[in-house]
C-alpha cells in the first residue's frame, strides 16, 4: 500500500516564502541581484584564471573549481525559487525533486571536500615551500580536484536513493525552498532512521574529516606564521589564508547546523535561514573575499584591462 501511494505521487508542493507573501517582490528583486552577482563574480575569477599566466597555479586552479561550483550551486536552486516568488502555485514534479536533491547535495559534498584539498595547498605552501611544486603539481592538482567531484556525486547517489525509496503517503507540501534532505524526511511517512544514520556517517567522511584536515592543516600553518621571523611574510601567509578560512567558517558552520545537529531540534524556519547562508549568499560572497586583499588577482586584472 505504501508503495502505491508513494508511486501515485506526482508532483510536490514548494511551501518555500509561501508565509511572506506581501514581501514576495522584495524578495524577488533580493534573490536575483544576489544570483546576477554570484554569476558575474564566479565568472569573472574563472575568466581571470584562464587569461592571466601569472595565475596558471594550484591554489588559483582549485579557486576557479570552487568558482564554477558555486555557480552549478545557485543554479540548481535559484532559478527555481525566483520563478515560485512569482507563481500563485508552487510545485515540482516527482522527478524534478529527485534531480534537483541529486545535484545539490552533489555540489555540497563537493564543496566541503575541495574546501579541505584548498588548505592543504596552503598547508603545503607555507609549511614546505621548497617543495611545493614537487608535491602539488599539475597530476595531484587533477587527481585531488576530480576526487573532489566524484565523491561529492557518489556521496549524493546514495542519500538521493534511499530518501527516494521513503513513502509519501498524503501530504506533498515541502516547508521548505527547494528539495533537500531534512524536510523530505520530515514528509515521509516511513522510518527515516537509516537514513539519519546514512547522514551521520556519510558526514563524517564527507564533512567532518575534511574539516579536521582543514583544522589540522591550520594549526601547523598558524605554528609556522608565529615562527616567521619577517613581519613581511607572515602579513603575505596571513592574506593568502584568511580568504579561504572566512570562506570555510561560513560554508561549514552552516553547513554542521543543517545536516549533521539532531533531527529533534530541526526546525523549518531557522533552517531555511542558515540554509540561504550557505546556498545563496556563500557562492556571492567567495569571489569578494578572494579578491578584496588579493594583489595577485588585482594585478592579474590591471594587465588583463590593459591588453584589451
Amino acid at each position: 500500500m505504501e508503495r502505491r501511494n508513494q508511486t501515485a505521487l506526482k508532483e510536490f508542493i514548494i511551501l518555500g516564502f509561501s508565509s511572506l507573501r506581501e514581501v514576495r517582490l522584495l524578495l524577488f528583486t533580493g534573490f536575483l541581484t544576489t544570483y546576477v552577482f554570484t554569476l558575474l563574480g564566479n565568472t569573472f575569477i574563472i575568466v581571470l584564471a584562464w587569461l592571466d599566466q601569472r595565475l596558471h597555479t594550484p591554489m588559483y586552479f582549485f579557486l576557479a573549481n570552487l568558482s564554477f561550483l558555486d555557480i552549478c550551486y545557485t543554479t540548481t536552486t535559484v532559478p527555481q525559487m525566483l520563478v515560485h516568488l512569482l507563481s500563485e502555485r508552487s510545485t515540482i514534479s516527482y522527478m524534478g525533486c529527485g534531480l534537483q536533491l541529486f545535484f545539490f547535495f552533489s555540489f555540497v559534498g563537493t564543496e566541503c571536500l575541495l574546501l579541505a584539498v584548498m588548505a592543504f595547498d596552503r598547508y603545503v605552501a607555507i609549511c614546505n615551500p621548497l617543495r611545493y611544486t614537487l608535491i602539488v603539481n599539475k597530476t595531484i592538482c587533477l587527481w585531488l580536484s576530480t576526487a573532489s567531484w566524484v565523491s561529492g556525486f557518489l556521496n549524493s547517489t546514495v542519500h538521493t536513493i534511499f530518501a527516494f525509496q521513503l513513502p509519501f503517503c498524503g501530504d506533498n507540501r515541502i516547508d521548505y525552498f527547494f528539495c533537500d534532505i531534512p524536510p523530505l524526511l520530515e514528509l515521509s511517512c516511513g522510518d527515516t532512521s537509516l537514513n539519519k544514520l546514512l547522514i551521520i556517517f556519510i558526514g563524517l567522511f564527507i564533512a567532518w574529516a575534511p574539516f579536521a584536515c582543514i583544522l589540522l592543516s591550520y594549526t601547523y600553518i598558524l605554528s609556522t606564521i608565529l615562527k616567521m621571523p619577517s613581519s613581511k611574510g607572515k602579513k603575505k601567509a596571513y592574506s593568502t589564508c584568511s580568504s579561504h578560512l572566512t570562506v570555510v567558517i561560513l560554508y561549514y558552520g552552516s553547513c554542521i547546523f543543517t545536516y549533521l545537529r539532531p533531527s529533534s531540534s530541526y526546525s523549518p524556519d531557522s533552517t531555511r535561514l542558515i540554509s540561504l547562508m550557505y546556498s545563496i549568499l556563500t557562492p556571492m560572497l567567495n569571489p569578494v573575499i578572494y579578491t578584496l586583499r588579493n594583489k595577485d588577482v588585482k594585478e592579474a586584472l590591471k594587465n588583463v584591462l590593459l591588453r584589451t
